[in-house]
């Protein structure tokens, strides 16, 4: 996939991040802390120091795929509004000029109908592609406004140039929210010879009347679509800050539960009273440390080949993997699709298998596990089950182990788990995620 950077005329939303955020954030730090701020003035600083700068070299997909959302805006309003003046035209005056008032109504709903079925499809945004519609789209608001002057009577020019005039307006406030508010201003200006083409065009006269008529609208759209711009921007900087603050948050409690389920894990057994001679001893923590240096290095690298593994074959390296400990462990799979979980799904039931089982060898007193998947209530469940001495929930609260490493992964993946054990009757983990 050819990587697409940001530039000025594909996002209005780097522009406005770009130079836009800075310039408040600089703004709001000049003022004085020991005057009682407004409100407003609050909620920017606030924005600026949770948002560092942006860089401009930096390419950001997810914003150019949320920031071309805005021209559905415009483009609602003129599926809307061309009908509606088609209807009020036909109306009016009948079969009188309604040819190309027709003509022009129905090409801009086709225009409009692509151009929104081009910002849905699931395809990579391409900021040529976008500037090509963009062309398009403004030859034919000009083409448009200049067909009807030409070919309608004099008689009923204003109500039939209120047809293609409704393109123009959503023309106006389109290039204002994807490019930016100079090329408004620049199209505000540029409909002032067109309309004084129109007057020609309609009576082979330049009526200045005409050429400013219909400006004042045109700058309210203008403006309407300025305001929506920078509340826009100061909205997604906000929830950018957000985003990144929670994902810092999310790549802590990861790494917590790394640090628990291997070097805390392998430190506990090194704790445990050896068996054997010094030197199996010593040959013991060696296989150990080995162990989980070749752990903590899968899990720095993230080996390439995992992503292309199902979720069975990830279940039997873990019971391989337990096997090398001591725990011999049976792993029992229904027939699944091997599409039906996500790789983030995956990798999160098996980390909590291996939390479950590394339990088994610590507390259980039993070297054997039994790990059974299957579908159940639109998802997949996972059982872990041991028939060692089990626990009193009552009396032995859940550590990190099972409310971070088991529950919690578990919950983060939209998916739910159950830890269930009496003494004397062993251990049930049960894991769910929906498919």
């Amino acid at each position: 996939m050819r990587r697409q950077g940001p530039p000025q005329q594909a996002s209005f939303l780097v522009t406005l991040l770009r130079r836009g955020a800075p310039a408040i954030a600089t703004a709001s730090s000049e003022l004085s802390d020991e005057v009682a701020d407004p409100t407003p003035v609050r909620a920017l600083r606030r924005i600026s120091a949770m948002a560092a700068p942006v860089d401009p070299r930096a390419s950001d997909g997810l914003l150019l795929r949320a920031g071309r959302y805005v021209a559905f805006v415009p483009m609602v309003y003129r599926l809307i509004a061309v009908p509606g003046a088609l209807a009020a035209y036909l109306g009016t005056h009948g079969g009188t000029g309604a040819v190309p008032v027709l003509a022009v109504a129905i090409l801009s709903i086709l225009l409009n109908a692509y151009g929104m079925h081009w910002m849905l499809r699931s395809a990579p945004f391409r900021s040529d592609r976008a500037a090509v519609l963009l062309t398009v789209d403004a030859v034919f608001t000009a083409l448009a406004n200049l067909v009807v002057a030409a070919l309608v009577p004099p008689e009923v020019f204003a109500d039939a140039i209120a047809v293609p005039g409704k393109h123009l307006l959503g023309t106006v406030a389109l290039f204002t929210l994807a490019l930016g508010l100079p090329y408004g201003i620049g199209l505000l200006a540029g409909s002032i010879p067109l309309h004084l083409l129109m007057s020609w065009a309609n009576t082979g006269t330049f009526s200045a009347e005409r050429a400013f008529a219909g400006l004042g609208t045109m700058a309210g759209v203008l403006l309407t679509a300025s305001g929506a711009l920078v509340l826009i921007g100061l909205g997604t900087r906000l929830a950018l800050a957000y985003g990144i603050r929670n994902g810092r948050q999310a790549e802590r409690a990861r790494q917590h539960r790394l640090m628990h389920d291997t070097v805390l894990q392998t430190l506990e057994a090194l704790a445990l009273p050896g068996q054997g001679t010094a030197e199996e001893q010593l040959a013991e923590v060696r296989r150990l440390a080995r162990a989980e240096a070749v752990e903590v290095r899968k899990y720095i690298e993230a080996a390439a080949n995992e992503g292309a593994r199902p979720l069975g074959e990830k279940l039997a390296s873990l019971a391989a993997e337990m096997a090398r400990d001591g725990l011999r462990a049976q792993v029992v799979i229904a027939e699944l699709d091997e599409d039906t979980l996500s790789e983030v799904r995956q990798i999160a039931i098996r980390d909590a298998v291996r939390e479950a089982m590394r339990n088994t060898m610590k507390h259980s007193g039993t070297d054997k596990v039994l790990v059974r998947v299957e579908e159940r209530d639109g998802g997949i469940a996972v059982i872990t089950r041991d028939h060692g001495t089990g626990f009193s929930s009552d009396t032995r609260p859940p550590g990190f182990g099972i409310s971070e490493s088991i529950t919690a992964r578990l919950a983060e993946v939209g998916g739910k788990a159950t830890v269930e054990s009496a003494p004397g009757n062993g251990t049930r983990v049960t894991l769910w995620v929906p498919c």
